[in-house]
């Protein structure tokens, strides 16, 4: 299978879980690129015009794997953007993670998922899996587990 693991990341960590993701998938036998939502001028918003420099193209992937850092209790508002604009998902196997540094239940892990679901299931995407990775505690474990669910979703 073809799949492209899309990530907006400002501070690497959401970044470093789609390379781990990339190893999994790959070893499992599937085709991997990792792309980057990147906004124009840096991945620092330093306007609500934010504009998304080279959006990558979802149509040449059987699957994808989204990744966004939780921003402000809410999706990273580059990903937000970059998601809004994609024209269709029809027919393919989606997952989804968001990053975040506070483990409290209301800091937006579960808002930014849902963000992220709702977009894309506007856009016919089929959600096959979630997870919210906590940047504390034993994050190779998390990250590990969260590689081990995503792999299941992507089988041959």
């Amino acid at each position: 299978m073809k799949i492209g693991i899309i990530v907006h990341s400002q501070t690497n960590n959401t970044y470093s879980v789609a390379v781990k993701l990339q190893k999994k998938l790959q070893k499992d036998g599937n085709e991997v690129n990792i792309k980057t939502v990147d906004m124009v001028g840096g991945n620092k918003p330093q306007s609500e015009d934010i504009q998304i420099e080279n959006p990558p193209d979802v149509t040449v992937y059987d699957g994808l794997i989204f990744g966004s850092p939780v921003h402000a209790f809410s999706l990273a508002p580059a990903m937000k953007i970059y998601l809004e604009q994609i024209p269709s998902l029809h027919d393919k196997k989606v997952a989804l993670y968001v990053t975040k540094a506070l483990p409290l239940k209301f800091t937006g892990g579960t808002r930014a998922i849902g963000q992220m679901e709702k977009i894309c299931q506007s856009k016919g995407g089929n959600i096959m899996g979630t997870d919210i990775v906590v940047w504390r505690g034993d994050i190779d474990k998390k990250i590990n587990e969260l590689t081990q669910k995503f792999s299941l979703i992507f089988e041959l």
